[in-house]
């Protein structure tokens, strides 16, 4: 390798092409397991990322629906004032 003096240290690639066998028939390329490895340690790092997910989703539904009522109250509890006309009397 370069990395030691003299380059007496040789070190085996850590994946090899058709090193796992998938159940779907994916080709086992370099690329493709390096993929699958990064998403495993992606998942270790944050299992709880895909509950967080579907968390946000239904609080961001709850908000819009929010949003939805408030200004369908907001419109009728002010039309009185937005539809008075004012006239002055001299």
């Amino acid at each position: 390798t370069p990395y030691s003096p003299g380059g007496m240290i040789a070190i085996p690639p850590p994946l090899n092409d058709d090193g796992v066998e998938y159940e779907d028939g994916t080709p086992a390329t370099i690329s493709q397991q390096a993929r699958d490895v990064v998403q495993f340690l992606n998942w270790c790092a944050e299992p709880e990322a895909d509950g967080r997910k579907k968390d946000a989703f239904t609080y961001m539904m709850v908000l819009g629906m929010t949003a939805l009522v408030t200004g369908y109250y907001k419109r009728f509890r002010w039309s009185i004032l937005k539809t008075r006309s004012i006239s002055y009397v001299k």
